[in-house]
């Protein structure tokens, strides 16, 4: 049976012409919109923005997710380093 330990998993981002990407390694998907998508990877969380944007599949089991639309940049955050201070998880990761 395959191992699904989430720390044996590599993180690997795949990105065709800014309208699709396809991403390993994502532990939870925290949120998403049209505009961002915010998930929790094995490299810390990233935060993906851009517009008319769509989870076109996730496999969390597999730790895969696709994103359809037009990617405008992708920013990681160490959630070892957000420290531990009252405010909400976003505030910690980007503020």
């Amino acid at each position: 049976m395959e191992d699904l330990n989430s720390s044996s998993r590599m993180h690997k981002v795949t990105m065709t012409n800014r309208k699709s990407c396809l991403i390993n390694g994502v532990n939870d998907v925290l949120s998403f919109d049209i505009h961002e998508i915010l998930l929790e990877t094995e490299q810390g969380m990233l935060m993906i923005k851009g517009d008319d944007l769509h989870v076109s599949r996730l496999s969390l089991e597999k730790g895969e997710v696709d994103i359809d639309g037009k990617i405008d940049s992708f920013t990681y955050s160490d959630v070892a380093n957000a420290g531990h201070k009252g405010g909400s998880l976003l505030s910690k990761l980007f503020g």
